[in-house]
């Protein structure tokens, strides 16, 4: 599929609503059928969640972000299009659009991604470098998230067989900022992408997200330095929950950088001292697709207003089943005996509204706990 420039114009309005994340923008475009009609309803949904005065991206705004963006020679990329990336167009839920600088078939190919440590021991740095350049010449794109140490090292050795960068805020922004040289030349020679919209500065809520990228883009992720509560670490749970391989690099227990891979190890990674170990693993599944379930696609109900008015009934019940600490959707349909779609409406209203919060595990919460 390819989306024309309406189409494409709406799917940015949608992806940056207030309250709209991958999962509700999914809902959103199944219930409706396009983003474009979706767009003419949610303020309907958002007030029947108690919202009051919902607002939408002005069109002008997402123009203004598709014109910077194609001023930079970048682009935005949909999931539903060809050129979106295989490894995100399997994860669930996908990211809705991507921006892109750089060279977009390089997000065909097969990658790896390598992380770790922002100060990372020279030694550590140095196999990074091998590692990387070895890998490129087996014919695997370097995917990383531009940060220093580790990031850095793999980029740089990646530069001449193909990198990726994944950064936190827009794609148009670089950080660290002492990385601009690097940043640069990824973007004549690799490619940068973001989820996060053109001019956004990175913030630490970003950095999960893109965490999350990193190992969704990558067949696996390999692990050289990192501390036990650690950016990499996050990006490893993330390749689990993904059904990627996860590689690390064993270090010395004296070295509170090597707790990271060491412990990776302990739980069943798969111990590496070179780029053999990794594609040894690997060039059994290079040929195939991402085999992740996708959690069952959102299907559109037949009857919109019959099941708004199944919502309506059941909607004290799905309100006293939320609390602060989440619970499964699944829990609350049982709790309920609502319909699973009657559910669905009811949350995606709630969360319109900004009263309700998704979680991992399909589970949600209240936002804020309303009074008694």
């Amino acid at each position: 599929m390819i989306l024309g420039d309406r189409e494409r114009l709406a799917w940015l309005r949608l992806a940056r609503t207030h309250n709209i994340g991958p999962v509700a923008f999914a809902n959103l475009v199944a219930r409706f059928g396009s983003a474009s009609a979706a767009l003419k309803e949610i303020p309907r949904m958002a007030e029947r969640g108690g919202a009051k005065n919902f607002v939408l991206p002005p069109e002008g705004e997402a123009e203004r972000e598709i014109e910077g963006l194609e001023k930079l020679g970048g682009r935005l990329i949909a999931a539903c299009e060809e050129d979106f990336p295989p490894g995100l167009a399997a994860l669930a839920p996908k990211p809705p659009l991507i921006s892109v600088i750089g060279n977009i078939h390089l997000l065909q190919k097969n990658m790896i991604a390598v992380v770790g440590a922002r100060n990372a021991s020279a030694l550590a740095r140095k196999f990074a470098q091998i590692l990387s350049r070895d890998l490129g010449e087996a014919g695997l794109v370097i995917a990383s998230g531009l940060a220093r140490g580790i990031d850095s090292a793999a980029h740089e050795a990646g530069l001449e067989r193909g990198t990726v960068a994944v950064v936190a805020g827009g794609v148009d922004i670089i950080y660290p900022p002492e990385n601009e040289a690097l940043y640069r030349a990824i973007a004549r020679q690799g490619a940068v992408i973001s989820e996060m919209p053109l001019g956004e500065a990175p913030q630490a809520r970003h950095f999960p997200r893109r965490n999350r990228l990193i190992s969704g883009l990558a067949r696996g992720v390999i692990v050289v330095e990192a501390a036990e509560r650690s950016g990499s670490l996050i990006t490893a749970n993330y390749a689990l929950e993904q059904n990627r391989e996860i590689f690390a690099v064993p270090g010395s227990p004296l070295d509170p950088r090597a707790k990271g891979p060491n412990r990776l190890i302990k739980d069943g990674a798969t111990l590496i001292e070179n780029a053999d170990d990794v594609l040894a693993v690997l060039r059994p599944i290079l040929g195939g697709g991402f085999g992740e379930p996708d959690g069952g696609a959102p299907v559109a109900p037949a009857d919109v207003a019959k099941l708004d008015a199944e919502a309506d009934r059941v909607r004290s019940r799905i309100e006293e089943a939320l609390g602060v600490a989440p619970v499964g959707i699944d829990d609350i349909i049982r709790q309920t005996g609502a319909s699973p779609a009657a559910v669905l409406t009811v949350i995606l209203e709630l969360e319109l509204a900004g009263r309700c919060r998704r979680h991992p595990g399909n589970r949600v919460s209240w936002a804020d706990m309303p009074e008694c």
